[in-house]
């Protein structure tokens, strides 16, 4: 079937001619790569196919539990709305891919109705002129209002003076325990719950106390062939001192970073290694099988894991924020969010695709049992969340959270949390030195910093 691509109309909150303007000509230009079916939300999207007026068109890149959470959730919504015809949910590759299709469907005038970004990726897509504000009339509609939602994650969404998205989540860096473990070196009380950690001498003699008792590691955080985890570990610490800056700023323009700070938190970092409390180098996998398996008492990751170590037969484990181990209590984190790609809507169709995210967070418990915290506070507040452990002893990180920085080369699986978490990476691992690693970084963001966002 024969494909005709949809003819871009200039638009833009600045001129009529942008950087916008020129990636409508690639989405264009996208019309010649084969795709699947003229029915499919991507050939729809990238191509201007037709679709069914009054199905529901939802992009998403969840996979794993995630992803089969979201489709129990999609099937939910679907039951309320006459069945699977009613929506047409799609999942994409997680990271750059998924924005890149986002991007070029949008600029091409064949979105989504609603998709699925990251609070820290939606800021980019917002300063291309990407996004259909929410206003207090759209939440209004379908029963919702600002004071809804997790005040931190809603503060961070706002940009310009314009509600950009609405989180679904909060999904924080937390740290697990091993209970066995943590019992054997005397860190759980009599409660059955871990002692407090706060406090950097404190959390230091635990993990001298944990690693007697494992004969190697105290904590595992995963190092090798990643990089989003060693930014993440980076990004909390870095943020618990008093003074700490950006690490960009002005879009992404600027390098910011208070580097007395940096040198503190990898100079921290080296000397857990070299005392033997942190591993040098392990990939991801074998980061928390090592936790989990008894071989080491604390594992930092997303709290996304909390399926993995649910499936684990005879694992007793625990989840807690991040201690502060500085001046303050700080947590890396983004949230999943709801966005209105930019296109053309009557009334009865906004409605329509705010019910969809009203009906959606309305099902938070069920997304909250994969260990996001849910952004929405009817959930977060209710006796049944309040009931579900360990999420709930982790939950107050969502209080804590510090997003990344707005760059439209930043955020979750981004181009900067490639670059930094490799040098940070190699850090940790003992091949570069503090210095060395942030010249590195200089160098290697230098590109980013000097050239204006093609959005």
């Amino acid at each position: 079937m024969p494909i005709r691509p949809a003819v871009p109309t200039p638009q833009s909150r600045g001129g009529a001619f942008t950087r916008r303007t020129l990636l409508a000509g690639a989405a264009a230009g996208a019309a010649v790569l084969p795709l699947a079916a003229c029915s499919s939300p991507l050939a729809a999207g990238v191509a201007g196919a037709p679709l069914n007026p009054e199905t529901l068109v939802f992009w998403n890149l969840f996979g794993g539990g995630d992803g089969v959470r979201m489709q129990t959730m999609e099937a939910g919504y679907a039951k309320q709305h006459g069945g699977p015809s009613s929506l047409q949910a799609t999942t994409f590759a997680w990271g750059n891919p998924y924005y890149s299709k986002v991007t070029l469907a949008t600029v091409g005038n064949k979105p989504p109705d609603v998709a699925i970004a990251h609070l820290t990726r939606a800021k980019p897509l917002w300063d291309g002129d990407l996004l259909d504000p929410i206003t207090e009339d759209d939440l209004a509609s379908v029963g919702l209002s600002a004071s809804d939602f997790n005040q931190k994650a809603w503060t961070a969404q706002k940009t310009d003076g314009k509600n950009i998205c609405i989180p679904l989540d909060t999904h924080p860096f937390v740290l697990f325990y091993n209970v066995d473990v943590c019992q054997k070196a005397g860190l759980i009380d009599a409660d059955g719950k871990l002692k407090d950690l706060n406090g950097l001498e404190n959390f230091e003699a635990a993990l001298a106390a944990v690693a007697k008792v494992t004969g190697g590691t105290a904590l595992n955080v995963a190092n090798v062939s990643e990089v989003a985890t060693p930014w993440r570990f980076f990004w909390t610490m870095y943020n618990q001192i008093n003074g700490a800056t950006p690490f960009i700023s002005d879009g992404g323009a600027k390098l910011t970073v208070n580097e007395d700070a940096y040198t503190k938190v990898t100079d921290t970092t080296q000397k857990w290694v070299e005392a033997g409390w942190l591993n040098k180098g392990l990939d991801y996998a074998t980061a928390q099988t090592l936790m989990f398996t008894g071989k080491a008492g604390f594992f930092m990751q997303g709290e996304w894991e909390i399926s993995t170590a649910q499936s684990i037969k005879g694992l007793k484990f625990g989840m807690v924020p991040i201690p502060q181990l500085f001046d303050k209590p700080a947590t890396q984190a983004d949230s999943h969010t709801f966005i209105l790609p930019r296109k053309d809507r009557t009334p009865e169709q906004r409605k329509a695709h705010m019910l969809f995210i009203k009906q959606m967070l309305e099902q938070s418990l069920t997304w909250a049992e994969g260990g996001h915290v849910p952004a929405y506070m009817p959930t977060f507040d209710s006796t049944q969340f309040k009931e579900l452990t360990p999420q709930s002893n982790y939950a107050s990180a969502a209080e804590t959270a510090v997003f990344d920085d707005p760059a439209w080369y930043g955020g979750s699986g981004s181009t900067f949390e490639n670059t930094v978490g490799a040098q940070l990476a190699l850090v940790q691992q003992g091949s570069s030195s503090p210095a060395q690693a942030l010249s590195a970084i200089k160098d290697q963001l230098s590109t980013y910093l000097n050239t204006p966002s093609p959005l």
